[in-house]
């Protein structure tokens, strides 16, 4: 994507911060009282409020040379979303088993990543671009693969040296980020006191890609 620097927001910062996925959905209720659903978008949204993450002086000349750096909502950038950004549970170390990307026919040789969140028809399937470098552990067949694989950390794509055998389970574990950007072009801060900066609200909001 153009206007997207490959560099993490402020660490500290994220840890503090509120985060959640969003969907959007148009809702009409008819003269009986029943409801009209209509569901805009095929996948969720996340929504970060980075605000509670600035503590400190510090914090705040972090945020505030981030901010100019990308513009305000001008460029994007990685954040990590503390509540959601391993292919296992956030408790858990990744394992190559824990996301299955598909299945070889014995030509393909891309894979993308995803992350599956829940089972069955109503089963949400998350596209994963933006890998960790280094985290990504991928098996064939079940058994984890050393090399004859790279990952492009930019498409979140698992590229085969050569094509998959037909039938074999493609599966991967990996930490990931999320690409984003401000949602605003304006920083707002208060010093209740001295040394101290302290913000109502940053908006950033997850990039398709």
């Amino acid at each position: 994507m153009t206007d997207f620097d490959d560099v993490l927001f402020p660490i500290g910062i994220s840890i503090g911060s509120s985060a959640g996925p969003e969907f959007s959905t148009e809702v009409t209720e008819v003269a009986s009282g029943f409801e009209q659903r209509n569901r805009n978008w095929a996948g969720a949204r996340r929504r970060f409020n980075v605000a509670p993450g600035v503590r400190t002086l510090a914090d705040h000349e972090a945020l505030l040379a981030f901010f100019h750096a990308r513009a305000g909502r001008a460029r994007g950038f990685r954040l990590r979303d503390w509540s959601d950004w391993k292919s296992c549970s956030v408790r858990a170390a990744p394992s190559p088993t824990d996301q299955l990307l598909g299945t070889g026919d014995g030509a393909r040789q891309f894979f993308q990543l995803i992350k599956t969140y829940g089972s069955g028809p109503s089963a949400h399937v998350r596209r994963i671009t933006r890998p960790v470098a280094g985290s990504v552990r991928v098996a064939l067949g079940g058994i984890e693969q050393a090399s004859g694989f790279t990952v492009a950390h930019d498409t979140g794509l698992v590229i085969f040296d050569s094509p998959v055998p037909a039938g074999v389970a493609v599966s991967a574990g990996f930490a990931f980020d999320v690409p984003a950007r401000f949602d605003t072009d304006r920083l707002e801060a208060s010093a209740p006191v001295p040394g101290v900066m302290r913000f109502d609200e940053i908006p950033i909001v997850e990039i398709r890609e």
